[in-house]
């Protein structure tokens, strides 16, 4: 069962960001996602959009329903302002005016040829915090390209480290290069906020964040470790190259799980359990380094062992050996899951269609409570006489 959204959130759980106000021009993932941290802690998050069709987002259906902007833009306010004249760019000048954070993902340059240059940016409103997104930075050799995520994940390595070394690279099935920006800029708006609350001389803070940088630093140890070996890891499915095993089984009933037991004492208990008490004796399997050489061997053992339990014996079994392992979900599975109803991880919210659908709630508790879904997502231009902007002529357009 999903939680209901509640008609209105007691002030007390409004948030930490209650008194911070966010413009956001971006449109798509990476900039909705990073207000849209910035709105769950409390943030009143003014989505800027253009009166003809609103944020891309808003096209991303399924069903006739616009399930991304349901989910991304859930606690927004909507604003819908022609940026192409001087009546809408007034009103935006004067909103910059009052707010600690604009967001965009323009291509570098644009906000300039809108009249918004750091200087002019300076004069408005010297504590604001500008958060500038694209897809590889406002400089460098790559600048002048647009960003897609898809791209990205193919240039900073990601996708050559994912998938099977007899098959092509993968692309993640879902907007990781903006979602990770996105998460990333969300931690760089708190910091600065805060920085220019603080500061005795305000001046302006323009962040320049990109898709490619944060992802490309994910990725971790891997220029150290080519610098030390010269070597270019290589895909190697849902095994690790830290440690093993480590990797996704099938039980006998067809079912997938995901088992991860690297450390010896783990490992052990494991061996046991599947009735192999001497394997890590076996010099293939008696190291650390032994196991990664011999990672195939052990895994077609472990496999010889699992497919002679159902996958609900498997777990009744990982849990009395304690050891690490956990069945592979579909969102099917997940709907019903007594971790997910338990924690009331699905809310259910009213999308700009009219629709009821759940979205995931707000992804943490505070002193034992999880902060309410405060609004579902906004129509196009739902909140411009709230700010003082000429209704659309058509306020009902989703």
């Amino acid at each position: 069962m999903s939680a209901t959204l509640p008609p209105q959130a007691p002030p007390a759980t409004i948030g930490p960001l209650k008194d911070t106000l966010v413009l956001d021009l971006s449109r798509l993932v990476s900039g909705n996602v990073l207000t849209h941290v910035l709105a769950d802690l409390g943030a009143t998050v003014l989505k800027v959009e253009s009166p003809q069709g609103g944020d891309d987002l808003r096209a991303w259906q399924r069903a006739g329903v616009s399930t991304y902007w349901a989910a991304y833009s859930r606690n927004k306010q909507s604003i819908a302002l022609n940026l192409r004249s001087a009546a809408g760019m007034a009103h935006l000048e004067r909103l910059l005016g009052q707010a600690q954070v604009l967001v965009e993902n323009f291509r570098p340059g644009t906000l300039e040829k809108m009249g918004l240059s750091p200087e002019r940016l300076q004069a408005l409103n010297p504590r604001l915090v500008v958060i500038r997104i694209s897809g590889y930075g406002q400089t460098g050799a790559l600048a002048h390209k647009p960003g897609f995520g898809s791209l990205v994940e193919g240039l900073s390595g990601f996708a050559a480290l994912n998938g099977f070394p007899d098959r092509e690279p993968v692309l993640p099935p879902f907007a990781m290069a903006d979602s990770v920006c996105g998460l990333y800029g969300a931690s760089l708006a708190m910091a600065w906020v805060h920085h220019q609350q603080q500061a005795e001389t305000p001046s302006l803070k323009t962040i320049d964040l990109s898709l490619f940088e944060p992802l490309f630093g994910l990725l971790g140890p891997h220029a150290a470790e080519y610098h030390l070996t010269g070597q270019v890891p290589q895909r190697s499915g849902s095994r690790s190259p830290t440690h093993a095993p480590r990797n996704v089984y099938q039980s006998r009933d067809g079912k997938w799980f995901a088992l991860s037991a690297g450390m010896a004492g783990t490992l052990q208990r494991l061996f046991e359990a599947l009735d192999l008490p001497d394997a890590l004796s076996d010099p293939r399997f008696a190291t650390h380094e032994a196991r990664l050489r011999h990672v195939q061997a052990l895994d077609e053992l472990l496999q010889s062992r699992f497919q002679t339990r159902d996958l609900d014996e498997l777990m009744d079994l990982f849990d009395a050996c304690d050891v690490t392992a956990g069945p592979i979900l579909t969102i099917a599975d997940l709907m019903q899951h007594p971790q997910v109803t338990s924690r009331e991880l699905l809310v259910d919210v009213d999308s700009p269609q009219g629709v009821r659908i759940p979205v995931h709630g707000v992804p943490h508790q505070v002193n034992g409570v999880r902060p309410p879904i405060r609004a579902s997502a906004p129509k196009l231009g739902e909140h411009n006489a709230r700010w003082g902007i000429p209704a659309l002529d058509d306020p009902a357009t989703p």
